[in-house]
């Protein structure tokens, strides 16, 4: 393992040292009840963001509308993925339909022919 030949002196220390600062939190103010909250974090004291209620403390807080929501885009999607599915098998069946149309036309003309 290398291990230095001289001490590091006290100057190049402070040197290397200099940039490890504290810095000031960035705080605003809440716009719901006016409490000191640090900036972009849901206000501790009332629950608000935003003006929105986003936590349990707020009194105006609703988590079932969140999970309905949710319930909604998921029905949404599946739906989508169900008529998609359905157009497909509609295609699928026109394409099986003319195929046999076609297989009967040559047949009926091979028959016409002999």
């Amino acid at each position: 393992m290398a291990v230095p030949k001289k001490r590091t002196g006290a100057r190049k220390q402070a040197t290397r040292r200099s940039h490890w600062k504290a810095i000031k939190p960035a705080v605003t103010k809440c716009s719901h009840c006016g409490a000191t909250v640090l900036a972009h974090t849901v206000c501790t004291e009332c629950g608000y963001y935003k003006g929105k209620a986003v936590s349990i403390k707020s009194a105006d807080y609703k988590e079932e509308e969140k999970t309905q929501e949710v319930a909604k885009e998921t029905t949404k999607k599946a739906t989508r993925k169900r008529t998609t599915k359905k157009a497909e098998a509609k295609v699928e069946e026109v394409k099986a339909e003319k195929t046999s149309e076609e297989k009967t036309e040559v047949k009926a003309e091979e028959k016409t022919e002999e």
